[in-house]
């Protein structure tokens, strides 16, 4: 696949963020679309307000993600997001720890849906990406990359 050869072994988990109206069947179209087009949903949320959702999410392939959001008329912002592999439900506790210890302010989170080899991993928005990631490495979590990810 053209995506995972193009990426770098340290690149950084590549999140989706969709602005869309809050209407029957428009997360059904988004899913749909990156369905056809074999791109597969990793990890999913969704923020829900009166008039409109925004819908985060992390995929396996997300060139051709890009490309779709743009050629669909799906307003999207991207950013990078740490993902954190987690072995069991337990982790999550060590994972919150070494954060908070390296004083690194959580936005939000979101698991994922599935994994490759089986694991589970949690999708963290941070302050800081880079001292996040030092602070998780240093306490012995695996931070997920692009690659880990793609199929």
């Amino acid at each position: 696949m053209a995506a995972q050869i193009s990426m770098s072994p340290n690149d950084p988990v590549k999140q989706f963020s969709v602005f869309a109206e809050n209407r029957l069947g428009r997360l059904f179209d988004l899913t749909t679309l990156l369905r056809a087009n074999d791109v597969h949903v990793i990890g999913i949320t969704v923020l829900d307000t009166t008039d409109s959702a925004i819908v985060r999410f992390v995929v396996d392939d997300p060139d051709k993600t890009r490309e779709l959001m743009v050629n669909n008329d799906f307003p999207y912002v991207e950013c990078d997001v740490l993902a954190v592999e987690l072995l069991d439900e337990s982790q999550l506790h060590g994972v919150l720890a070494a954060l908070f210890e390296a004083e690194i302010n959580i936005h939000y989170i979101y698991s994922f849906i599935k994994r490759p080899e089986g694991r589970s991993a949690v999708v963290f928005n941070v302050e800081d990406a880079d001292i996040a990631a030092q602070a998780l490495n240093q306490r012995g979590h695996r931070v997920l990359t692009q690659r880990d990810i793609s199929r």
